[in-house]
């Protein structure tokens, strides 16, 4: 029921979300592709949360986790951090101040201050999930904005097809790099009356060119 509950608050929060059901899949899931950040509980079955978290550190992967679970004591927390959490939340917790943790880890992240992220006339407002242009409102889709939000992150740095896609789709579902192209197609039109252009470098992905100042 928890995982329900979060999982619909942050997808309508414009978030992707991928959801493993057991700490056997989760290891699996994290072995194989790049995520943005991590929500782990801790009493997962058939493997323990701790072992999923020593065992994705070990692999020198620094992708941002949120420890949730019961165990509030300062041990369990110690071992937690200790292992390589980035933050913990014990139960029971308001969505909103999650959701709030999830932002604030993501800019960390990406070194960024505040949850508002400018780029010329474009603003993205990471708390609010809206994409602004000289302050009107753009209509994305949930997808579309999760790929202004990966270009944006990475401004004036090539993101390869297969980052996006990874970044875009959950193992449950089925995934192409022709399905990026037709995202990245839409954007560029409803982009253009910002003048933002999202370039192709070929054989290599897309890139957003740093703003003027």
């Amino acid at each position: 029921m928890l995982a329900d509950a979060v999982t619909a608050a942050l997808r309508q929060s414009a978030h992707l979300v991928t959801r493993a059901a057991s700490g056997d899949e989760a290891d699996g899931m994290l072995s194989a592709g790049e995520l943005d950040l991590v929500l782990l509980d801790l009493g997962l079955p058939k493997l323990d949360g701790f072992e999923v978290l020593r065992r994705l550190r070990e692999r020198r992967n620094k992708v941002p986790v949120i420890v949730l679970t019961a165990r509030d004591s300062p041990e369990d927390r110690v071992a937690g951090l200790d292992l390589g959490a980035d933050d913990y939340l014990t139960k029971p917790f308001q969505l909103s101040e999650l959701e709030a943790r999830v932002r604030a880890l993501i800019r960390r992240t990406h070194a960024i201050a505040s949850s508002r992220i400018v780029h010329g006339p474009l603003v993205l407002d990471m708390a609010g999930r809206r994409l602004y242009c000289r302050d009107e409102p753009v209509e994305l889709s949930a997808r579309e904005l999760a790929v202004v939000e990966l270009l944006l992150l990475r401004e004036g740095r090539v993101v390869t097809k297969q980052q996006i896609v990874d970044h875009l789709y959950g193992w449950e579902e089925a995934s192409s790099s022709n399905a990026v192209e037709v995202f990245v197609y839409r954007l560029r039109k409803k982009l253009e009356p910002s003048g933002v252009d999202i370039k192709t470098v070929r054989g290599m992905g897309y890139l957003l060119e740093r703003a003027s100042t």
